[in-house]
């Protein structure tokens, strides 16, 4: 399966104004981060150029990992936002194989649907965000229909996903960081959902799967 995809890492500057502006919106961040990709991409930019974001802090640094399959052109990054990386994710793609042991982290925005009574059968039930073992569950039940095997799983809660601004619809998407090993079963499968991203809140910094050689732990 021949893709092309890209992932930048951008080392954020924690003296940037709009660095810290986008830190604590999560759609000035979405908006900031459909600078690196092409114009023209129509209604809808975010799914046509597979743009697909991270935060990772750590005591050293906060990074951005931004991956898409359309080129990622950091010049329309705002001055001084920060040091950015871009590499080429096909040689990942090619070495996907039933039985390869990887290291994996992804954000996620666990939630299920609320069931309605029967009456009620003809409406859609609120969307519930998962915590604890249900949140396990879902990751790894989404894992396997990705292609993955979990052998580890550690949760680290994240602060959700917020909108700021005075006529801003509220927005409040929770996000938990899985970390862990796990084994390639199915790489087609896969290859698509490293493409695609996993679960809701894509545009919101959850859904980016990254992978590593398990080797290199």
């Amino acid at each position: 399966m021949n893709q092309r995809a890209a992932l930048a890492r951008i080392r954020l500057n924690p003296d940037s104004r709009a660095v810290e502006r986008d830190l604590h919106d999560a759609t000035q961040m979405h908006r900031t981060l459909m600078r690196l990709v092409p114009d023209g991409l129509g209604d809808s930019a975010r799914l046509r150029s597979g743009l697909l974001y991270r935060l990772d802090i750590t005591e050293d640094a906060t990074t951005l990992l931004v991956q898409a399959a359309s080129p990622l052109d950091g010049q329309g990054l705002p001055a001084g936002y920060g040091h950015m990386e871009v590499k080429d994710l096909s040689p990942m793609f090619t070495a996907l194989r039933p039985g390869l042991g990887v290291r994996y982290r992804i954000a996620v925005n666990p939630v299920k649907r609320e069931r309605l009574p029967l009456e009620q059968k003809n409406q859609r039930g609120k969307v519930i965000p998962l915590a604890g073992p249900e949140a396990d569950q879902w990751w790894t039940r989404r894992a396997t229909e990705a292609g993955l095997h979990l052998n580890s799983l550690l949760p680290t809660p994240l602060e959700p996903a917020r909108r700021r601004g005075r006529d801003a619809a509220p927005l409040r998407h929770s996000l938990v960081r899985y970390d862990g090993t796990a084994t390639v079963t199915d790489p087609e499968t896969l290859t698509t959902a490293l493409l695609s991203g996993i679960g809701r809140g894509k545009p919101y910094g959850a859904g980016l799967l990254t992978l590593a050689p398990a080797a290199a732990a």
